[in-house]
């Protein structure tokens, strides 16, 4: 899912250079979106692989 975030975030990028701004900011929102994803599952593997090894 990072990969896809980050996939996002270099079309966003791209789109404003060459000044498509509606494109970029779909694309930029999409990465942050899939970024914050990538972030809450990320915690929730870290939890549960605490809770796991205290058994």
């Amino acid at each position: 899912m990072l990969y896809w975030a980050i996939v996002f975030l270099i079309v966003a990028l791209v789109a404003a250079v060459f000044g498509f701004g509606g494109i970029a900011s779909a694309s930029a929102g999409i990465a942050q979106i899939l970024f914050f994803i990538f972030i809450v599952l990320f915690v929730i593997a870290i939890i549960a692989r605490a809770m796991q090894g205290r058994r």
